[in-house]
C-alpha cells in the first residue's frame, strides 16, 4: 500500500508553476507571429534582387536596374577575362567591396568569367563617364561595381555606397 499526502504549500507550488507555463506559452504563441513577419520581409527583400539567369548584356542590364541604374544600352561591351589564381592588393580590396555587397571572388579564382560593361547615366553627383561593371560566371552574377572612368575617380557597390 501506497500513501502519499499533499501539504497546502505544495499545492501552491504546484500552482504557480502552472500560471508560469501559461504564460509562457502565451509568450511563444504570439513570437513566432512576430519572427515570421520580419523573416518575411527579409524575404521580400531578398526576391527583389536576382543575381540568377544573367545569360545576355539584356540580363545584365535588367540586373543593374534592380538597383535603380539606367544604362545606355548601345554602349554595352561584353568580354572574357580570367580571375587571377592569386588575388594582388589592389584585386583584394576589390573582392572587400564584393564581400560588403554579400559577394565574395575568391571562390572563382583561376576562372574564366564574362564582364559586362555599361556606361551609367543617371549617376548623381558626377559630371565624368560612369560604368557598371556586371561579373557574370555560369550564369550568375558573382561581382560588379558602379565605377568612373577617370582613374582617379570611385568605385562603389551596385546600391551605389
Amino acid at each position: 500500500m501506497f500513501v502519499y499526502s499533499i501539504r497546502a504549500t505544495t499545492i501552491k507550488f504546484f500552482g504557480v508553476i502552472c500560471v508560469a507555463l501559461a504564460a509562457l506559452i502565451t509568450l511563444i504563441a504570439f513570437v513566432p507571429t512576430y519572427v515570421a513577419d520580419s523573416a518575411q520581409t527579409g524575404a521580400e527583400q531578398s526576391q527583389e534582387i536576382s543575381y540568377d539567369k544573367v545569360k545576355s548584356a539584356q540580363d545584365a542590364e535588367k540586373f543593374l536596374s534592380q538597383f535603380g541604374w539606367e544604362v545606355d544600352a548601345a554602349q554595352t561591351k561584353a568580354e572574357q577575362v580570367t580571375m587571377p589564381s592569386e588575388f594582388d592588393k589592389v584585386f583584394t580590396g576589390y573582392n572587400e567591396l564584393q564581400k560588403r555587397q554579400g559577394l565574395d571572388l575568391s571562390k572563382y579564382r583561376g576562372k574564366n568569367v564574362t564582364r559586362y560593361t555599361f556606361v551609367v547615366t543617371n549617376y548623381q553627383g558626377y559630371e565624368g563617364t560612369v560604368l557598371g561593371n556586371v561579373l557574370v560566371y555560369r550564369n550568375r552574377v558573382i561581382g560588379g561595381d558602379i565605377c568612373s572612368a577617370d582613374v582617379t575617380g570611385f568605385v562603389v557597390g551596385f546600391e551605389g555606397n
